[in-house]
């Protein structure tokens, strides 16, 4: 059987949607290459590695058919850029050392970002031989820009010089977005450019009938709380007289976001923290309707909660602009507020009746999310290309 790497910088047992993209591609590639992923030692998103890795400098281990091999970096969340700098050239100086004692595989999937990482990897495997597969799920550093999170000077020039690189440096392109490939194409004409969108392979379940009460609309959150997400922010500017607030999750924001409740007890907002994936599948049906919120409007990010949503029948409030916008309106997923408008947001809660929020329309959502959002057939269409 082929043989074939993945190199991440997120996987299981970290949470997220990178971590979960990359597990999922993992297994269904499993079927026809040998596959090995590489990734570090699992950190994210507390900034510490997990126990039962902590002080090893490489942990290999077979789960699911697939070898996985982790290893060592510096592991911190720090917010400290040079900080943050040293963490991503630990994990780089980590790979680097790997390639030269290891036999690489003559097909390769990089995932990027984080950028420093995959310019390590583009740079050190190039070969006539082998095969580089770029999986881009966020275009930096302009994304970066956006948040806030970077500043253009120098040190973003570099950053786009290393984008550049990366892109005219793979054989093959999967973008989770249509604004990522055309980005990418607008750089350079060399790589294969594919849509892969982030569809989760999750076992269908029916959809129970829900009681519709005329309580305050249950509005719940469910991810990683981070500036991107701006959960804080969304705290702090919700309209509570008609709604409540339910958040799962760990992240950046986490500990200000606990303060916050601590100091608004007044305020119908709940912190359950992070649970499992199976578990929280089951919590979400308990809920009216999921928000999925950005602080800026990033483009190229196409949030993956939208699909993975959708196929466990949750009406959605998009909250994020771009392509995500457009996936939400043009399949009848919910609703959608205006991207960073705080009043545009909570005016569309305000006409959310409960009473809009059936079991047909549950049923509508999942209908829709398994008929479009297909990920074996997207898998199969991959392979092809590979």
């Amino acid at each position: 059987m082929q043989k074939l790497m993945i190199i991440t910088s997120y996987f299981p047992p970290e949470i997220g949607a990178a971590s979960n993209r990359i597990f999922h591609l993992a297994q269904g590639l499993k079927t026809d290459y040998d596959v090995t992923v590489v990734t570090p030692l699992p950190n994210y998103p507390t900034g510490k590695v997990f126990a039962g890795y902590k002080g090893k400098f490489k942990v290999k281990s077979r789960d699911n058919n697939t070898t996985v091999i982790r290893l060592w970096l510096f592991a911190s969340k720090s917010k400290n850029k040079f900080v943050r700098l040293f963490a991503m050239l630990s994990y780089s100086i980590s790979l680097v050392w790997f390639f030269m004692w290891n036999k690489i595989p003559n097909k390769v999937i990089v995932q990027s970002p984080p950028l420093l990482v995959a310019f390590t990897c583009m740079l050190f495997l190039q070969s006539k031989k082998r095969k580089l597969i770029l999986n881009v799920s966020d275009l930096w550093p302009s994304a970066g820009f956006e948040l806030g999170a970077l500043k253009q000077g120098f040190g973003y020039k570099m950053l786009q010089k290393l984008e550049r690189f990366n892109y005219k440096s793979a054989d093959l392109v999967l973008g989770q977005s249509n604004e990522i490939l055309t980005h990418v194409g607008k750089i350079t004409s060399k790589p294969q450019l594919f849509l892969y969108r982030n569809y989760p392979n999750i076992k269908r379940t029916e959809i129970t009938e829900t009681i519709i009460n005329n309580g305050p609309l249950r509005i719940v959150y469910a991810g990683l709380l981070g500036v991107a997400q701006g959960i804080l922010m969304l705290c702090e500017k919700l309209d509570y007289k008609h709604i409540e607030l339910y958040i799962y999750g760990s992240g950046a924001e986490e500990e200000e976001i606990k303060l916050f409740i601590e100091n608004n007890k007044n305020l119908p907002i709940f912190f359950y923290g992070r649970v499992d994936r199976a578990r929280l599948h089951s919590e979400l049906k308990k809920y009216d309707i999921v928000i999925i919120p950005l602080l800026n409007r990033i483009y190229g990010s196409v949030p993956s909660k939208i699909f993975e949503y959708a196929k466990l029948g949750m009406p959605m409030v998009y909250f994020g602009g771009g392509e995500g916008e457009d996936i939400i309106n043009d399949y009848g997923l919910g609703w959608v507020a205006e991207a960073g408008n705080y009043s545009s947001l909570n005016s569309v809660l305000k006409k959310i009746g409960k009473t809009e929020l059936t079991f047909d329309l549950r049923q509508k959502v999942q209908d829709v999310a398994y008929e479009n959002f297909d990920f074996s057939a997207q898998l199969t269409l991959l392979k092809e290309n590979l």
